[in-house]
């Protein structure tokens, strides 16, 4: 089943009918026609009454009316201002404003799209190396799916049965650590080599005086309170995450009010394009439910979790070739393929093992981050790509070169989480003995 999914993969057809047609005719092949139909009708039918899924089409909605409302133009504008003049810090900017748009929209198309409208012109026509900046916008957009809100948490915690809120925790840390890494790595790059990545000239420089500074203070108020309105409702006990995402929704039109930019074409978009997002998560999660539904019951996951605890070296050893697995996937299926597949074949492997279930939860997500970077299925890449001006000249040889870097980087805070696992159970931790 695994290598039929492989193989039709390549021929470009849509992975929902990739995975959804592999799991009818082997389930035709293996039950017949009475039980296949049966377990396709009830794996579709508990889908759709999967409550935390809910949050998925709120959290696209907020993400779209922000993605419009103007929000972000002052804020990137404010921090360029305020670090120009360091090396790499058109890139440092970059980065810091992929990790504010990361805990407003949620979105990895979205975040890349903004980030590259915005940065990639002014970081190229200064000088910057274009493999320098394009893996900077590349990675500090894809931080988008896993600093909260993420869609990508959202579906992972149902299928693994963890909590939302929890998940929500236990990745602000390595999203932040991540953001942290990336931008110690452009500032040291560039202080190396100051050619790929200059300062703005010395003439062109304006003092850094108050009005600036409170511009830039003034250009945060509505990030912060759209982070508040979400992650400080799900901390604070208020609600949990679905409804945090629909007081999410609430605060992004009222700051889209706030900005002028609020008109019923703006709605009717943001409501197209939820649907759409929407469609694309229920369809792949229902072909991919249908997926697991034949590949346990034909006893397939018992050979999974047989071989995977016989591997030589101890419960560290099968926990390695889990999470190589996940990393090649990732440079073939999307992630969400990814997570309506393994997470319900690994979760009792890793629960066997003994591995706390939120801490391997949010390493096989800190994981995926690649999936979205590492070529051939490498949908960052290619949005950039695709939203990047042709006079600028960056090729996808450019972008590669750019995100190598950065998936060494992942690599490395894998390593420190593994290493120091309070960095992702400490928050959660913390929201259990609050409640």
């Amino acid at each position: 089943m695994l290598g039929g999914v492989f193989v039709l993969v390549m021929t470009g057809f849509p992975i929902a009918f990739v995975i959804g047609s592999v799991a009818f005719f082997t389930g035709l092949a293996v039950f017949g026609p009475t039980v296949t139909f049966h377990i396709l009708y009830s794996r579709f039918y508990d889908l759709s009454l999967n409550y935390p899924y809910l949050a998925v089409p709120l959290f696209t909605f907020m993400g779209v009316i922000l993605q419009h409302s103007g929000v972000t133009k002052d804020l990137y504008q404010s921090l360029y201002e305020a670090m120009g003049r360091l090396r790499g810090g058109l890139a440092v900017v970059t980065i810091i404003f992929g990790t504010i748009l990361a805990a407003c929209l949620g979105v990895i198309a979205a975040s890349v799209t903004i980030l590259t409208l915005i940065a990639l012109a002014p970081m190229i026509t200064r000088g910057y190396d274009k493999a320098l900046a394009s893996g900077s916008i590349v990675a500090a957009g894809t931080l988008g799916i896993l600093i909260p809100p993420s869609i990508m948490l959202v579906v992972y915690a149902p299928q693994a049965g963890l909590s939302v809120g929890q998940m929500f925790m236990g990745a602000v840390f390595p999203g932040l650590l991540l953001s942290g890494f990336y931008i110690t790595y452009v500032v040291i790059r560039c202080a190396l080599n100051p050619s790929i990545g200059p300062a703005i000239p010395a003439d062109q420089v304006t003092p850094f005086d108050m009005k600036k500074l409170l511009r830039l203070l003034k250009s945060l108020v509505p990030p912060i309170l759209l982070i508040v309105a979400v992650l400080g409702t799900i901390f604070a006990g208020i609600a949990p995450p679905t409804e945090a995402a629909a007081v999410g929704c609430f605060a992004a039109i009222l700051l889209s009010i706030a900005y002028g930019k609020f008109s019923f074409g703006l709605i009717r978009q943001a409501m197209i394009e939820t649907m759409r997002v929407s469609a694309f998560v229920v369809m792949i999660a229902a072909m991919c439910y249908a997926f697991v539904g034949i590949f346990m019951n034909a006893g397939a996951g018992d050979v999974v979790a047989e071989f995977i605890l016989s591997v030589p070296g101890g419960k560290w050893m099968s926990f390695f070739v889990i999470m190589a697995i996940v990393f090649l996937l990732g440079m073939f299926i999307e992630w969400i393929g990814i997570v309506f597949i393994v997470v319900p074949i690994f979760s009792p492997i890793l629960t066997t093992l003994g591995f706390n279930p939120l801490w391997a939860g949010m390493m096989i997500c800190i994981n995926m981050q690649m999936a979205f970077q590492t070529p051939p299925m490498a949908m960052s890449i290619f949005v950039l790509k695709g939203t990047a001006p042709k006079e600028l000249g960056v090729s996808i040889g450019d972008i590669i070169r750019g995100v190598i870097p950065f998936i060494l980087i992942i690599m490395f805070v894998l390593l420190l989480c593994a290493i120091f696992p309070g960095i992702i159970t400490w928050l959660p931790e913390l929201m259990i003995g609050k409640a």
